[in-house]
């Protein structure tokens, strides 16, 4: 009881006697009762790379699977993750638990290929979970308007492996813009961030009563623009991770209103702590993790599905193209499937239907990466692209490929200098780790040139 007094004392007095209100005497007891707990760890593995989870020394502390995600377990401790060469591989993604719900929602609604927005989607979970949620053939668009963000978005995308995608760096309103349609798209907007109290004491400090309302505002700016992406009958997927009715209960409503939704029901199990509307008044479905009533950290999410037929929900793409190139190397699996362009000197494998989009793309946003990036060239020689490593679609044959021990893939992962042996063929090389391939290195004999991104080297 000291402790959970404590901590009502750390959160903002504002915040306290707002959330007592909403959730109830006995509801919030709850609450701060599980904010004084630890954090759960939980990850979400990569089933598209890795079908046997012994692979993962990570897992051995696996205590259960995340109920509404079944490619989620929660860890009984917390391992450092940094150093596993299998994270780096895109094995698996660190990722709270309560995130993992967007794959129970697109599983449920979504039985066919489709064409997926996520408009604010650094550094990447719930882009992650759709790609491993949405059925094959699925194509992925995710867009980040501040560009750092934008390259760690674009990292983690290329970890994971699916060529069926593109990552962007643009605003709502460029998309609004852009001629481009959807037929879901998820806004997990900026919030006030209530919802990372329990982790991060910089969000408590941060917190105030004139950010909620400027959260609120801005979350509706984006609803906006991309309700003009999403097609009659496309499902938007709105979240947060806060807990106040004002951008959450206040915001569905203002979208079913003016914009025109149905909002739509998820099912949900026994035993998960799901709760539902806070909002006096408003009993239409939605979906709210609590710390102390459901084993994750705070967030909130509906699912809507657009009713009306306008004018701009019926737009064309403006029809553009771009001019293929020729490659003569057979680096990937079924390399025909794929159009390849040139960009700076890069050679990019876009699957061919994802080709018009991508075009359409590097005509009105700003590209960040997109399909297989395969090679630079580099004088005579196309060195290959980290992008192609990591790629499920890479063709290993393609490339000699080395088994690296747990403290060689360290060192190639802090990009250093490794040696390999002597019988290892010269030129470009694939280095794995438990058969997972971590990049290239380009053997000279004597040493093995690092081709491992700077930008994304471990640097502690």
């Amino acid at each position: 009881m000291i402790m959970e007094t404590e901590l009502e004392g750390r959160l903002p007095s504002a915040f306290v006697e707002y959330t007592r209100r909403m959730m109830g005497e006995e509801l919030f007891g709850r609450f701060i009762c599980g904010m004084s707990e630890p954090c759960p760890n939980s990850l979400r593995v990569n089933k598209a790379k890795m079908q046997d989870l012994s692979q993962l020394d990570t897992l051995s502390s696996m205590r259960q699977q995340v109920p509404w995600c079944d490619s989620g377990y929660y860890l009984a401790e917390r391992p450092n993750y940094t150093f596993d060469p299998l994270l780096h591989a895109g094995y698996y993604y660190v990722q709270e638990a309560s995130s993992m719900f967007v794959h129970s929602v697109l599983r449920q609604y979504i039985d066919r290929p489709v064409m997926m927005l996520d408009m604010c989607a650094a550094p990447g979970g719930k882009t992650t979970a759709a790609i491993g949620a949405l059925p094959e053939e699925s194509i992925v668009v995710s867009n980040e308007p501040v560009r750092q963000r934008a390259n760690i978005l674009a990292e983690n995308v290329q970890k994971w492996g699916s060529a069926l995608h593109i990552v962007t760096c643009n605003y709502p309103r460029d998309y609004a813009k852009s001629g481009l349609m959807f037929d879901v798209v998820l806004c997990d907007v900026p919030c006030s961030g209530e919802g990372m109290f329990r982790k991060d004491e910089g969000a408590i400090s941060e917190w105030s009563v004139a950010n909620v309302e400027k959260c609120s505002r801005l979350q509706r700016e984006i609803v906006a623009d991309a309700w003009k992406c999403l097609r009659p009958g496309g499902i938007l997927i709105y979240s947060t991770c806060t807990y106040n009715i004002k951008e959450n209960e206040e915001n569905v409503r203002w979208i079913s209103e003016e914009l025109g939704a149905d909002v739509l029901p998820v099912e949900i199990g026994e035993g998960w702590g799901i709760t539902g509307s806070l909002l006096e008044g408003f009993a239409l479905p939605v979906f709210r993790f609590i710390p102390g009533v459901s084993r994750g950290e705070g967030l909130f999410m509906a699912v809507l599905r657009k009713t009306d037929d306008d004018a701009a929900a019926n737009r064309r793409m403006k029809p553009s193209r771009l001019k293929t190139a020729k490659f003569e190397h057979q680096w990937l699996i079924n390399q025909d499937d794929y159009c390849i362009y040139t960009h700076k000197d890069r050679y990019i494998a876009v699957p061919r239907q994802m080709a018009d989009i991508y075009a359409v793309a590097c005509q009105s946003l700003n590209v960040v990466s997109a399909g297989v990036t395969l090679g630079e060239q580099k004088g005579r020689d196309i060195v290959p692209h980290q992008s192609l490593a990591l790629s499920t679609a890479l063709h290993t044959d393609a490339f000699p490929c080395v088994e690296l021990t747990y403290e060689q893939a360290i060192s190639y992962l802090r990009k250093e200098t490794i040696v390999l042996d002597d019988g290892v063929e010269r030129g470009f090389v694939i280095v794995k780790y438990k058969n997972a391939p971590l990049g290239f290195v380009k053997n000279i004999g004597n040493r093995a040139n690092n081709l491992y991104p700077q930008e994304w080297r471990i640097r502690n």
